[in-house]
């Protein structure tokens, strides 16, 4: 059984903004492009699961246009994780200790205060991941690389993380399709 997850494709973010939960468009032509590269690897007649945000809802809508066989359906488990007071903003801009308590306390600790916790997110993203496996089926997300990193851990038999390092820090390309096998 599979699970593939795509990334959105490149949003018009500045360069090192954080903006997780903040709905970030894509040109179109961006999206296309994507859309056409990814929909001749995946599978026929698999259910379709996408990110509520825009620039995975865009590439959703983009692919059952090339693919009638996919039918998107938004599911906001697999959103990008919120991150608080932090959205918007340069990750440079972060207070440096707010940051550490962050990465220190990672579990628990809300993301730029008032945001989700990473015990919060994984609880989350893993209550989406164990409704695929109890499925038995092969399924696509359309998602975001927070999700992609989450979906790493709980493949593994990680539920929560305790430490920032234990995070997987592996680049995800803008657009990339990852799969992961059970």
């Amino acid at each position: 059984m599979k699970l593939l997850l795509v990334r959105h494709a490149q949003t018009t973010a500045e360069e090192g903004q954080c903006y997780g939960r903040t709905d970030v468009p894509v040109l179109p032509e961006v999206t296309l492009a994507v859309a056409e590269r990814v929909a001749p690897m995946l599978p026929l007649d698999v259910a379709m699961a996408c990110s509520p945000l825009m620039r995975c809802s865009e590439l959703a809508r983009a692919l059952s246009v090339l693919r009638p066989d996919l039918s998107p359906r938004p599911d906001p488990r697999i959103a990008e994780m919120d991150m608080g007071a932090w959205e918007g903003g340069p990750w440079t801009a972060i207070d440096r200790a707010e940051f550490e308590t962050w990465t220190r306390e990672f579990a628990d600790t809300p993301a730029g205060r008032i945001g989700e916790s990473t015990r919060q997110f994984m609880r989350r993203v893993g209550e989406a991941f164990d409704d695929w496996h109890a499925g038995g089926r092969d399924a696509i997300w359309i998602t975001h690389a927070g999700v992609i990193r989450a979906v790493w851990l709980l493949r593994d038999g990680t539920r929560c993380v305790d430490h920032a390092d234990q995070w997987p820090s592996q680049p995800i390309a803008f657009g990339e399709c990852v799969t992961i096998e059970a």
